[in-house]
C-alpha cells in the first residue's frame, strides 16, 4: 500500500506547481513562503535541542498555546519549530509572541523532501497533533529513531472506518508512534484497533488556557455594542451565515437595536457573505476599528484574524458554527470561559464530550431550525438569571490535562 501512496503523492507533487499557482492567485498560498512546502527553507535551525510540532490548520494551533508556553521556559529546548499547511495558521502562529517559536510550512509528503527536511531540522522530538497522519514524514521519523507523539488525538468515526480499511497499512503507521496522547475516550478504542501501542488519555488539550491572552478591541466598538441587544455567531462555515441573516431579521421585528456579529471560520469568504446577507436586505459594517459603525447596521461582520476572544469578552451569547453542516462542530472552551452561553446546531461530532458536560452544566443548548433558535435567543435577552460562571472550573480541568501531558514529553525528552 505504501508504494501505492508513494506513487499518488508523486502524480501530486508533479501538478503541485499548477495547484500552487492556483492556490497564490486565490489568495490561499504565501508568495514568499510556498517554497518552504517544497523544502526550501526560510529559517535556520539553531543549536541544541529542537522540539517539532505539525498542526493543519488554527483550531489545533490553539488548543497547544498553553502548551507551548510552559515548554518556552525550559531550558532543555532551545527551538521550537512549528509546521502548518494553511496561509490561515501561519498568521495565527505569527501573534505568538514566544522567542522559541520558528514557523515553517508543511513540506509536500514525497519520500526525498521528507528526507531534507528531516536532515536539515534534525528534530528530537515529533509531536502531529490531532488527526495529521502523514504517511511518508513518519515512517522516515521512525527510521531515524526520533520520538514521534500523536497529541491531543481525534479519530472520528468517519476517520476511523476509512482507515480500518486498510487494516494492515493503518497498522504500520500507527504502531510507528511511540506515544499517543487521546483527546476523547473514543478515539483511544479507535487507536487500540488501527494498531497504536502506547495509548493515553488525560483529557482535551482544548480545556487549558494561555497564560498571556489579550483583549484587543476598541473603545468605539464596544461603546457601540454596549447601547445594543447583540448576540454572536463565531466559526461560521458556508450557508451557516444565511441561516443567521434569518434568524436576525426575524428578531429585529421585536428588537428594534438588534446587532447581530459573524466572525466566520474562513475570512477569505467574507465578500460571499456580505453579498448574501445585503440580499436579505441586511445593513453591513466590516471590522475596521478606525471606520465609523452607521447606528442602523444590523451585522458587523469581523474580517481580521484573531478577534475572537476580544468579542467573547464583551457578548453573552454565541452561537458556535461548523455545527448546522456535517462538519462536526467548532471548539465551544473559548466562548465558556468568558461565561457566554452557547448555541450549537446538532453536528458536534469533533467535540462531542465537551458539549456533553456543557449540557450537564447547562451552559449549551442545540438548535435545529430558525424559529427554535429565535425562540432560545427572545429567552436568554429577556434572562435576569445570573450566567453561570464555570471558568475556574474549565480552567482546573485544563491546568490538569496540561501538567500530565507536559509530564509525558518531558518523560521522553529526558532519554534523548
Amino acid at each position: 500500500m505504501i508504494f501505492f501512496y508513494r506513487i499518488f503523492i508523486n502524480l501530486i507533487l508533479l501538478f503541485s506547481p499548477f495547484i500552487i499557482l492556483i492556490r497564490l492567485i486565490k489568495k490561499k498560498e504565501d508568495f514568499k513562503r510556498y517554497r518552504e512546502k517544497f523544502g526550501f527553507f526560510t529559517k535556520n535551525r539553531s543549536k541544541g535541542k529542537l522540539i517539532w510540532f505539525h498542526g493543519a490548520s488554527v483550531g489545533e494551533f490553539q488548543s497547544i498555546v498553553p502548551l507551548l508556553e510552559k515548554l518556552e521556559k525550559s531550558k532543555k529546548i532551545s527551538q521550537i519549530l512549528i509546521t502548518s499547511n494553511t496561509l490561515s495558521s501561519s498568521k495565527i502562529i505569527s501573534k505568538i509572541k514566544l522567542k522559541k517559536i520558528t514557523h515553517q510550512f508543511f513540506p509536500i509528503d514525497n519520500y526525498l523532501i521528507v528526507k531534507k527536511f528531516i536532515k536539515y531540522w534534525r528534530p528530537s522530538i515529533a509531536l502531529f497533533i490531532d488527526s495529521e497522519i502523514w504517511p511518508n514524514m513518519i515512517f522516515k521519523l521512525s527510521e531515524e529513531k526520533i520520538p514521534t507523539i500523536l497529541l491531543n488525538a481525534r479519530i472520528t468515526k468517519r476517520s476511523f472506518m476509512r482507515w480500518i480499511k486498510l487494516k494492515n497499512f493503518s497498522k504500520l503507521i500507527f504502531n510507528k508512534f511511540n506515544l499517543c496522547l487521546s483527546s476523547n475516550k473514543e478515539t483511544v478504542s479507535f487507536l487500540k484497533k488501527l494498531g497504536a501501542k502506547n495509548i493515553k488519555y488525560f483529557g482535551n488539550l482544548k480545556y487549558s488556557q494561555s497564560e498571556n491572552e489579550k483583549i484587543e478591541i476598541d473603545d468605539q466598538t464596544i461603546k457601540f455594542i454596549s447601547k445594543k441587544t447583540v448576540w454572536c455567531a463565531s466559526s461560521t462555515h458556508n450557508t451557516e451565515e444565511k441561516f443567521v441573516g434569518f434568524v436576525h431579521n426575524k428578531l429585529k421585528k421585536k428588537y428594534k437595536n438588534l446587532l447581530t456579529i459573524i466572525i466566520p471560520r474562513h475570512i477569505n469568504r467574507n465578500e460571499q457573505i456580505k453579498n448574501e446577507l445585503l440580499d436579505l436586505g441586511l445593513k453591513i459594517h466590516m471590522h475596521e476599528p478606525k471606520t465609523k459603525i452607521h447606528k442602523d447596521t444590523d451585522i458587523y461582520l469581523v474580517n481580521s484574524f484573531g478577534k475572537t476572544k476580544s468579542f467573547y469578552s464583551i457578548l453573552k451569547n454565541v452561537f458556535l458554527g461548523g455545527s448546522l453542516i456535517n462538519h462536526g462542530g467548532q471548539n465551544p472552551l473559548e466562548a465558556v470561559r468568558y461565561n457566554c452561553n452557547i448555541l450549537h446546531g446538532p453536528h458536534v461530532s469533533n467535540f462531542n464530550e465537551i458539549y456533553k458536560f456543557l449540557s450537564n452544566k447547562k451552559i449549551s443548548k442545540k438548535i435545529d431550525n430558525v424559529n427554535q433558535t429565535v425562540n432560545i435567543l427572545d429567552k436568554l435577552f429577556n434572562s435576569k438569571k445570573p450566567q453561570k460562571n464555570i471558568k475556574l472550573k474549565v480552567n482546573m480541568i485544563g491546568q490538569s490535562i496540561l501538567k500530565k501531558n507536559i509530564h509525558e514529553i518531558n518523560l521522553i525528552l529526558n532519554k534523548i
